[in-house]
């Protein structure tokens, strides 16, 4: 159950990757109160075991932690291992800092395509023939509001998961027939540590106070304030959910009203 609706998710299996802290774990927690069989992952063995054990604190659920690295072959095996026929996929994936697109050397660029969008399309392909066996499956995109609306610094992180984006659509309408949905979910500004990993560096590019910096983001987005991390993680539950089996290939931007546009 989730704020007293069932969401039809009770016994479901769900990977939620990058679930050790931010919008992952309030994700795999929602889903967890849901009733889902949730397997989290994270790098940080420590990090994650500790909040597997707050969200069973908190959930009641029993929940599989699997420390290992996605963006890696080895990582995506181990995490496979352990639940290798998902009914729910969230892919999840920390972007690279900002800066100035002068510095980004080829290097870099390979990196960020391999973490931000070639990782999530490998787990993607690696479950999606078995939900579509199973005749129900559901694909989630962590992202990010910068494929949407250019956010300063973040080009880098912007064309990878660009990249992602386009394979998701294309995906979307392939699996539709089979049950299985595909959609991508863009967070805005959240109360993530990322988010104040980013402050401090446009406050130290600008070299004014990380609290400036953030004040004026805040201002920029009309309900007043930054994200909650569990708030995006009932919209994680909602596109998962059986009521949402009619919602495939789209990018759902959770911004607080920040993106100034029509469509």
């Amino acid at each position: 159950m989730q704020n007293g609706i069932d969401l039809g998710l009770a016994g479901k299996t769900a990977i939620v990757c990058g679930s050790s802290a931010g919008l992952g774990k309030a994700s795999a927690a929602a889903l967890a109160r849901a009733g889902v069989k949730v397997t989290m992952n994270g790098r940080d063995a420590g990090k994650l075991k500790d909040a597997a054990a707050e969200i069973e604190a908190a959930t009641g659920a029993k929940v599989t932690a699997v420390a290992a690295d996605v963006t890696t072959a080895e990582g995506r095996a181990a995490l496979l291992k352990v639940t290798p026929s998902p009914d729910i996929l969230v892919n999840n994936a920390g972007g690279p800092p900002p800066g100035d697109f002068r510095t980004w050397t080829p290097a870099a660029w390979d990196k960020v395509i391999n973490d931000n969008m070639l990782s999530a399309i490998h787990l993607t392909t690696a479950v999606v023939d078995g939900m579509i066996a199973r005749k129900w499956g559901r694909v989630i995109n962590i992202t990010s509001g910068a494929v949407k609306m250019v956010i300063p610094l973040l080009g880098l992180s912007t064309a990878a998961r660009a990249g992602l984006t386009g394979f998701t659509a294309a995906l979307a309408r392939e699996v539709a027939p089979h049950g299985v949905t595909v959609n991508n979910l863009l967070p805005g500004l959240f109360e993530t540590k990322r988010m104040q990993q980013y402050f401090g560096r446009m406050a130290a590019s600008q070299n004014v106070p990380e609290s400036e910096v953030k004040a004026a983001r805040v201002a920029e987005i009309p309900v007043g304030h930054a994200g909650d991390p569990d708030d995006f993680g009932a919209w994680i539950a909602f596109i998962a959910s059986a009521q949402s089996r009619y919602l495939t290939g789209q990018n759902i931007l959770l911004d607080g009203g920040a993106f100034n546009g029509v469509i």
